[in-house]
């Protein structure tokens, strides 16, 4: 199919990143339960989160970091318009997070006190606002306070692996932030900024 991501196991091939996770958490022995549980209705809770987080969630902030920093990159034009609407769709998604997936006592999503596979979705879907503007990603971010701590427990839950499956991420990050501090963004073709390439393979993730 020419998607990421995807995986093989032996003869087995998946694309889909949702997919995947479930097929991960439940293929092979010694995944803790809490990442997929066996409980039908734990486990339909955390499909519902990923099936509203393709909807939403992902619409808004995939849109808005295209038509914000990455559509220069990639050579493509950018929409003002779809910024702002996905500006108000990435809200949006955020304020839910808060009032409905993060309420009660639990650390994480749906009142859970160890991470799911649906918390690892949504925070690295968030992650992609790296690549913003300091103070675009602070105007968007800081008003969700619940979000941001969900955030990093989830970083602390994961380390060192969150650290290290984003390191594709942090380098474009800081070669989007040396670009800025030369004042270089969209005056001079010759210095387009390019990304790793399983960077620019990630912007199309399923």
């Amino acid at each position: 199919m020419g998607q990421v991501p995807a995986i093989a196991d032996g003869k087995f091939n998946l694309f889909e990143s949702h997919a995947i996770l479930v097929y991960l958490a439940c293929a092979f022995p010694g995944i803790a339960d809490h990442w997929y549980p066996a409980d039908l209705f734990r486990r339909a809770k955390i499909n519902s989160v990923l099936d509203w987080h393709h909807s939403n969630l992902r619409r808004g902030a995939a849109a808005y970091v295209l038509n914000t920093v990455l559509a220069p990159v990639l050579g493509i034009p950018a929409s003002p318009q779809a910024a702002v609407e996905a500006e108000r769709l990435l809200s949006a998604s955020l304020s839910k997070i808060e009032s409905i997936w993060l309420k009660g006592n639990g650390k994480f999503l749906l009142g859970g006190f160890q991470p799911s596979i649906a918390d690892l979705s949504l925070v690295c879907e968030i992650m992609q606002l790296e690549l913003l503007d300091e103070n675009d990603r602070s105007r968007i971010l800081d008003p969700h306070k619940k979000v941001l701590q969900w955030i990093e427990n989830t970083k602390n839950a994961t380390r060192p692996h969150f650290e290290e499956v984003h390191q594709i991420l942090y380098r474009a990050k800081t070669r989007f932030q040396e670009q800025r501090s030369m004042g270089a963004n969209n005056t001079n073709s010759s210095k387009r900024l390019s990304l790793p390439s399983k960077m620019s393979e990630s912007l199309y993730v399923s």
